[in-house]
């Protein structure tokens, strides 16, 4: 398997482990993606999740040799031997793109995270970069586009002209500009990266699931609605949050100065 997967009490952790091609992505890869992001939304023990990369990569984004020719329908590039399809719907879902997942996910960058990879991370919650972490977006320079929800997803995200320089240039940035760009939350050491993303890990794990994926769902819904639109759906998702029992449980744990214990429906 290049795409790993771990489960540790309620912390899951995708590790894409193709270290030989710079943790690129080929047709498979996308499946094993794919499948896991299901995994972690179908499974109620898992409230958070960690993707990171294996060695010197997050991620290289897609494996040209193997993914171009399906692309862009040039048997050439194969080398004599045939490709199966692969399903948009599996890319689309291995790079976050369109695909509702209300947990949160932390994204620990190492090494290089550029056009797929760097796709995915757009699709995450929290990030946190190794000093030795770079990010781009190189589509342009090879005649391609980034197609994985970049031109989108970004300039939501990031100042216009931070999201145009990325876009248009595709050079690549490093990890303190990736932060002053607010693409990133912080830059840690690189023996400390999985360390830190763990903590955070812990942190959101250690509280109500339902109020947290309810309050990633309203922030990402309201995202795309007008604003008195958006207030209306905070007020729904709210009043619902405010009806689970996990509502009743915090406040009295907090009172009788304990830790609470959480509803996982």
């Amino acid at each position: 398997m290049a795409v790993d997967f771990e489960r540790d009490g309620s912390i899951a952790t995708i590790t894409i482990n193709r270290p030989e091609a710079r943790n690129a992505l080929d047709v498979d890869n996308y499946v094993q993606l794919a499948n896991a992001w299901r995994r972690i939304r179908d499974d109620p023990a898992i409230r958070v999740a960690i993707i990171t990369g294996v060695g010197t990569s997050f991620c290289a984004g897609a494996d040209l040799k193997s993914l171009i020719p399906l692309v862009t329908s040039d048997s050439t590039m194969r080398g004599g031997t045939d490709s199966e399809a692969l399903p948009a719907s599996d890319v689309n879902t291995g790079v976050l793109r369109q695909f509702t997942l209300n947990k949160p996910i932390i994204a620990a960058v190492n090494g290089f995270c550029v056009a797929s990879g760097m796709e995915m991370l757009l699709g995450t919650d929290i990030r946190i970069a190794a000093r030795s972490a770079s990010f781009g977006l190189p589509e342009v320079c090879r005649g391609l586009f980034a197609s994985g929800g970049s031109t989108v997803r970004l300039p939501r995200q990031i100042p216009f002209i931070h999201a145009m320089d990325i876009l248009l240039t595709g050079r690549r940035i490093s990890a303190d500009e990736a932060l002053s760009m607010n693409i990133v939350n912080k830059v840690v050491p690189d023996d400390e990266l999985m360390t830190t993303a763990r903590d955070y890990a812990r942190m959101i794990a250690a509280n109500s699931p339902f109020a947290v994926q309810q309050t990633k769902r309203s922030v990402m819904e309201g995202l795309g609605m007008e604003r008195d639109a958006a207030f209306d759906s905070e007020q729904a998702i709210g009043s619902d949050v405010f009806g689970h029992v996990d509502a009743r449980e915090g406040p009295l744990a907090f009172v009788e100065k304990r830790a609470a214990v959480w509803s996982d429906e």
